[in-house]
């Protein structure tokens, strides 16, 4: 069986991210449950950390084109946790469409090659990146 390229604190990383965003997931549907939004934002930071390392996450969060969503992801999870959170997680999805819309060009490329669905979810995904086509992926 072929191993994998990432190492095992990374694979430990992308588990913390997927659970992250399952718990994210499971807030929303169960009518954004405080607690379990919280605990997908907790997995997801600490997902993405391991997975980048300490350094390349506080210069990712901490560049100046990302400082905005940055922001807006950091008041996002404060209003979720002082019982606002439904518009902490408003907030919070705009911030994270700030930092992460950059890798949806990326993504929607992967999707393509999708059987049936793939070529709409790719057209979506370029549709929300807007003019990012050619830009330099922030990590």
């Amino acid at each position: 069986m072929p191993t994998m390229w990432l190492t095992e604190t990374q694979k430990i990383g992308v588990i913390f991210c997927s659970g992250g965003g399952l718990f994210l997931c499971g807030g929303v549907v169960m009518f954004f449950d405080r607690s379990m939004l919280a605990m997908g934002n907790i997995l997801f930071l600490i997902g993405l950390t391991l997975i980048i390392g300490l350094q390349k996450t506080v210069s990712f969060f901490s560049r100046r084109q990302k400082l905005k969503g940055t922001a807006a992801f950091a008041i996002g999870i404060l209003l979720i946790l002082l019982r606002w959170p439904i518009p902490g997680f408003l907030i919070e999805l705009y911030g994270i469409f700030i930092l992460f819309g950059d890798f949806l060009i990326t993504i929607g490329q992967v999707a393509g090659n999708i059987p049936i669905i793939g070529p709409y979810i790719k057209q979506v995904l370029e549709t929300l990146a807007g003019g990012r086509r050619n830009v330099e992926l922030p990590v």
